[in-house]
């Protein structure tokens, strides 16, 4: 134990730091790498594009989270998973760095892919480890997540500052090559300190019989290796379509689909017999809660697209005379939440049973995000005479990080609580495609921008939220009644 924590969590504090140092920092730099122009190492893409594609990846990101608890819960269980992620993740970062055109697509895939099987089971990970804790693990949980958040957020912080100095002195490729750094360094970690995990995700949930395991292994293989050929021809194809309109229709056709997942797996989760009357109760309350936080992360993910756009084209960059890159002010909220988590963290443990309900919370959270874009949306009115302060994105960025530590590290806890035990990884596999289903929606509302301009789009998107925030804090009591006990 480490201040009453389990010894473990240290070790996937770690672990995870690392490897959001590699994706918050490939993430910070993509959209402004994309729409660069050829001459400077960029793509010269047209920004509408850019901000969708950049949307979509990250809808595909989380969306690969619920295979990749699947694989955990009935192949490999989390520890393992959790490996095998990080070396693909690795290798999309190494491709990346690759100086041509042709790679770029290829490793976004390979990050993607890995990221699935890394990020839902370290989460399942830390709420197991809390699971050995029969006597405290309610009072504990919400609190460790809180602190396996702040770890998430030094790595982001990190990495946008390494990338983007990087990115901004040596070239976009040096950038990345950080961030596949950064992935190894998580990867050398997580395997010295495995002892301090103990058995915790050895063994699958609800592992196969040995000849279906065995005969599902060799198609992945099988798969795997046609899967990856289709991967490096289409990255050629998309990186030499000039016109970009084969990738855009690649952007209008995903957006659909990754919509389409939640809404088979919620009913193929009701319809499963085995799960209790309280189990299901649970299920069906963790709905509005998966609604709402798509809504947040449709708005809260735009930071990494047209917020950086907007950074760059209508803020002025400079602090004492002194210009700075623009992908450094994606390191502002990761580093407010470093500031603010620990006070959130010692509130929910001080408050215990007077805190707020988890509906409460998450209705917070949505009238937060609303609130930022409305802030946005008068920056917006104020950039069209002229470049505007950077203290307009810095109090965008704190109501932002005010709102996310009211839903986030609660929704990564509420998860772990709500999910029943046969689909643990595959719930927490859920909650990520709560943040996909937001970036696909995401894809497409993103376009409106150019249409709308600053101060509308930001504007009607703040309302949205703050309406919807509004009707879920009036829905909060009975969703806690469908939660069955749990809070």
């Amino acid at each position: 134990m480490i201040f009453g924590h389990p010894a473990g969590l240290l070790n996937l504090f770690l672990t995870e730091m690392w490897e959001r140092f590699s994706f918050y920092g490939m993430r910070a730099i993509l959209v402004l790498f994309l729409v660069a122009d050829p001459a400077d190492g960029g793509l010269g893409m047209n920004p509408v594009t850019a901000a969708a594609l950049y949307s979509v990846y990250n809808a595909t990101v989380y969306l690969l989270a619920l295979p990749g608890g699947w694989v955990a819960d009935r192949l490999s269980g989390t520890r393992r998973a959790v490996l095998i992620g990080g070396v693909i993740i690795a290798a999309g970062h190494y491709v990346l760095a690759i100086p041509a055109d042709a790679t770029v697509f290829l490793g976004l895939v390979l990050v993607a892919l890995g990221t699935g099987l890394l990020k839902p089971n370290i989460s399942t990970m830390v709420g197991e480890l809390y699971d050995r804790l029969p006597d405290e693990h309610h009072a504990k949980r919400d609190s460790g997540f809180s602190l396996f958040y702040m770890g998430i957020n030094v790595g982001a912080w990190g990495g946008a500052l390494v990338t983007g100095f990087l990115a901004d002195h040596y070239g976009w490729h040096i950038g990345f090559l950080a961030a596949a750094i950064g992935m190894t360094i998580a990867l050398i970690q997580y395997v010295v300190a495995g002892r301090s995990l103990g058995d915790v995700g050895r063994t699958a949930h609800r592992p196969l019989d040995e000849y279906r395991r065995g005969l599902i292994l060799r198609r992945i293989a099988f798969l795997g290796v046609l899967g990856l050929l289709a991967l490096a021809i289409a990255s050629v194809l998309l990186s030499a379509a000039t016109d970009r309109t084969l990738l855009d229709s690649v952007l209008l056709l995903i957006p659909p689909i990754v919509v389409a997942v939640p809404v088979a797996f919620f009913a193929a989760m009701l319809r499963e017999h085995t799960l209790t009357p309280p189990e299901r109760s649970r299920v069906v309350s963790y709905i509005p809660i998966f609604c709402a936080a798509a809504l947040f992360w449709m708005i809260y993910d735009q930071s990494g697209n047209l917020l950086n756009l907007f950074a760059e084209d209508k803020v002025d960059n400079q602090v004492f005379g002194l210009d700075f890159p623009v992908a450094w002010y994606q390191s502002i909220n990761p580093l407010l939440i470093l500031l603010l988590a620990p006070l959130f963290a010692f509130m929910w443990a001080r408050l215990g049973e007077r805190a707020p309900s988890t509906p409460v919370k998450f209705a917070i959270g949505l009238l937060g995000i609303g609130g930022s874009f409305v802030i946005m949306g008068f920056a917006g009115a104020a950039a069209t005479s002229g470049q505007i302060s950077p203290l307009w994105l810095l109090s965008v960025y704190l109501v932002q990080t005010l709102a996310e530590l009211f839903l986030s590290p609660v929704g990564l806890s509420v998860t772990t609580k709500l999910a029943p035990t046969r689909f643990a990884s595959q719930m927490m596999g859920l909650w990520f495609l709560a943040t996909a289903t937001g970036n696909a929606v995401g894809g497409y509302v993103v376009r409106l921008n150019g249409v709308l301009g600053d101060a509308v789009y930001y504007g009607l998107l703040g309302a949205l939220a703050g309406v919807v925030g509004l009707v879920f804090l009036l829905m909060a009591p009975r969703i806690r009644k469908l939660m069955a006990g749990v809070d």
